[in-house]
């Protein structure tokens, strides 16, 4: 009898850079402690959408493999998941409020085009109250400095599983 099967070889994980959480862990327990801050009073699908469009922006590749994670476990779907890469082509997947708060993530994640737009802001003000809006900025900016550890630091994907800490 012959094995048709064949083993596939994936490239070798990259070593993590710098185990920033163990060398600075009272740096580490303060981001954690913001992140549970930020997303009180936030619907847990649409935290974990903002977590995921910024780092599909920032491409960190760790915190998209939580994120993603933590999005199915909290009830998301798939094919959401997968258009949110492309939501300006993909809108009708998405709730206005929902829209309103990828596009913020968006113009909150990529400073390099300028200042958050007016109109921009507007609409996710329309959305959201003060203080919810506010809890929505603080997430986006959370997620944005995981993502800078994680991207600088080298994390590697692959291994969290949903309700571990990072």
């Amino acid at each position: 009898m012959t094995d048709n099967a064949t083993t596939t070889t994936y490239a070798a994980e990259p070593p993590v850079r710098l185990e920033w959480a163990r060398h600075a862990p009272e740096v580490y327990q303060a981001m954690i402690r913001l992140d549970s801050a930020a997303r009180k009073g936030l619907d847990p699908q649409l935290y974990e959408l903002v977590k995921i469009r910024a780092s599909q922006i920032n491409r960190c590749a760790y915190c998209l493999d939580m994120h993603t994670k933590d999005a199915l476990a909290a009830g998301e779907s798939v094919e959401r998941i997968v258009q949110l890469a492309a939501w300006g082509e993909s809108r009708h997947f998405y709730t206005d409020k929902e829209l309103a708060a990828i596009e913020l993530t968006e113009a909150v994640t990529v400073l390099t085009d300028g200042f958050v737009p007016d109109e921009v802001y507007e609409r996710a003000a329309k959305w959201f109250d003060e203080a919810e809006l506010s809890r929505l900025v603080a997430a986006i900016t959370v997620i944005n400095a995981w993502n800078r550890f994680g991207v600088t630091c080298r994390l590697t994907p692959g291994h969290y599983q949903p309700g571990q800490h990072r």
